[in-house]
């Protein structure tokens, strides 16, 4: 199984501390680095406690941007997104800026994109919230193209190319497109058509859990996939356990079938003062020693 870490997003702002984040993430042994996607936040948080986190008074950096900065900084750590909102974004432009990050890390990139819950942020993007579940089916099918031939010729229902491509192409050809989902709906989409399912941050490997990954590999086996085959990505929340129950969390993906785990080093509660780089580093220095052979 393979261990990662958010980004703390929210946190961490100046480019000497971002750098010295990431660094020392690579030198700890993990795997991959992941980070969110919202190019706009309202000003007033909405009620629900969930969401009330991606308000204006939180810092969301632009993920692609990020991990060029990234790929400079580092020489064996994954990037990923968890999520990019892929249907608020122009399709042959973030296939463009993902083939970019692939050549500049050399083939590090991992895609993890999603549909997204804000109307308001796809109104100021000039893009349709209500048909953004069929649509990203088209994109993801639109990208690979894009990313495996040097001319494409699409002649989709929202996507028409004539003759035309990218350069440079990735790397990786295709770039790993994963599925960050919660509903059923897409769900059952990563298990038809993506590399990998994200779950959900708040989804633990419970019942609810259960349920949730038997309907990726029901979905993946009914298209004719092996279910085994694609990856499945867990999170850990450190705040309010010990590093003892980070190892438990993280030992209880592991036995519930995930490839892939994610741990944030937030502890504090929202509102509170941010941690720091250094606090946070601390915090991943502490699960490394709870759980060595990463």
């Amino acid at each position: 199984m393979r261990i990662g870490v958010s980004f703390p997003t929210t946190e961490i702002a100046d480019p000497s501390a971002i750098r010295d984040y990431v660094q020392a993430v690579e030198g700890l042994g993990f795997d991959y680095i992941t980070l969110i996607d919202h190019v706009l936040q309202a000003k007033t948080a909405l009620a629900d406690p969930y969401r009330a986190f991606y308000a204006l008074h939180n810092m969301f950096h632009e993920p692609f941007i990020l991990m060029g900065f990234m790929a400079a900084a580092t020489t064996r750590l994954e990037l990923s997104t968890a999520i990019l909102i892929l249907p608020q974004r122009q399709t042959a432009l973030v296939a463009k800026q993902a083939a970019e990050i692939d050549v500049l890390s050399e083939g590090r990139l991992r895609l993890g994109v999603g549909i997204g819950w804000s109307k308001m942020e796809f109104d100021g993007l000039d893009q349709r919230f209500e048909n953004r579940g069929r649509r990203v089916e088209e994109q993801i099918e639109l990208m690979r193209a894009l990313w495996t031939n040097e001319s494409t010729t699409f002649d989709g229902k929202w996507h028409k190319i004539e003759d035309a491509g990218i350069n440079p192409l990735p790397v990786q050809r295709p770039i790993p497109v994963w599925i960050g989902a919660t509903a059923d709906k897409p769900i059952e989409r990563a298990g038809q058509i993506a590399d990998g399912w994200i779950a959900n941050p708040r989804v633990r490997p419970d019942d609810e859990g259960a349920r949730n990954l038997e309907t990726f590999r029901n979905a993946a086996k009914e298209a004719g996939r092996d279910s085994d085959a694609l990856g499945v990505e867990g999170t850990v929340f450190t705040g309010g356990l010990g590093s003892q129950a980070w190892a438990a969390d993280t030992q209880t993906w592991d036995d519930f079938g995930a490839t892939n785990v994610t741990i944030r080093s937030t502890l504090r509660k929202e509102g509170a003062e941010p941690m720091t780089t250094d606090e946070h580093i601390d915090v991943l220095r502490q699960y490394r020693a709870a759980r060595p052979n990463i």
